[in-house]
């Protein structure tokens, strides 16, 4: 039983380009539904990393950088309080 799925234009243009591509390369012809199946396949076989993916993305700073960067911060000795910092940026 086949189940229709939505996609935006860019991804059908992706997906019709793939399935292009894949006949020029092979010389067989497939179906997007194919197409479709051998990705979510080769996603389920890599279920870690394909979930992953979908994480947020960080950059871990090394205790190096980190130290680097609390350095170069300075107390001035005076307390700044909200007023003050709403009287810097609205006057």
């Amino acid at each position: 039983m086949a189940t229709s799925v939505k996609l935006d234009d860019a991804t059908k243009s992706r997906l019709e380009r793939l399935q292009a591509e894949i006949r020029l390369e092979t010389g067989k012809r497939i179906t997007q539904q194919e197409v479709l199946e051998r990705l979510v396949d080769d996603a389920y076989a890599s279920k870690a990393s394909f979930i992953e993916s979908f994480r947020e993305q960080r950059v871990p700073v090394d205790d190096e950088e980190r130290g680097t960067f609390h350095e170069g911060i300075v107390s001035s000795g005076h307390k700044t309080g909200e007023d003050d910092i709403d009287d810097l940026l609205y006057g």
